[in-house]
């Protein structure tokens, strides 16, 4: 027997497969949708409409974009000869909290991850390596979250962008191991910026 009418149902099961939601939450916010006006419902609707009609990634960096580039490749105050290289979208947001980089971003969508079956193929990983020359990239900053994955990650990268004569860099440890560096306060995350630290050494031509 069914605890729930089969469209409430299925707005729970929906919810539930959303990131950090459990059954309970979903369940909670199947409720809240129930309690609220039709026309606050519809909104809600809406913008998620809204945002998967209008909101696609970047063709170059991959971060959130209206358009083919977002709006961080289009502005040409930005420094290309430096690359900050992140995991979601969202840690661009951390970053420029902090008003201490000035350069473009990268972002892998994912980082390395053996137990949820994402390797390096699954990452933006080698749209990394076509900018380095194009672009005339001279630093990529390694800005992955302080955990198993991300520092995984972090040194995948830092071998394959070694050989190619750049300077490697990693934002320096003030962030707390385990964390996400979307959840760091600025004060750390600009210090950790400004202290990062060189991964190997460019190799010589």
């Amino acid at each position: 027997m069914a605890l729930f009418a089969g469209p409430v149902q299925d707005l729970i099961d929906e919810l539930g497969r959303l990131p950090g939601v459990g059954p309970k939450s979903a369940q909670r916010i199947a409720y809240h949708i129930l309690k609220i006006s039709k026309v606050d419902a519809i909104r809600l609707s809406n913008a998620i409409s809204e945002v998967k009609d209008r909101i696609s990634f970047c063709d170059r960096c991959f971060n959130i974009a209206e358009g083919a580039e977002c709006s961080l490749c289009l502005d040409p105050t930005r420094d290309s000869s430096i690359v900050c290289v992140v995991e979601e979208s969202r840690d661009i947001v951390a970053v420029e909290r902090t008003q201490e980089f000035k350069g473009r971003y990268h972002v892998l969508q994912g980082a390395i991850s053996p137990i949820e079956g994402i390797g390096p193929e699954q990452l933006r990983i080698r749209e990394l390596l076509g900018r380095i020359t194009v672009e005339g990239v001279d630093e990529v900053i390694l800005a992955t979250n302080p955990n198993i994955e991300g520092e995984a990650t972090a040194m995948y990268l830092a071998r394959l962008l070694e050989p190619l004569g750049i300077t490697v860099s990693k934002i320096a440890s003030g962030l707390p191991v385990g964390g996400d560096l979307e959840y760091a306060d600025e004060l750390t995350l600009g210090r950790a910026l400004e202290a990062r630290q060189q991964l190997g050494a460019p190799s010589a031509d």
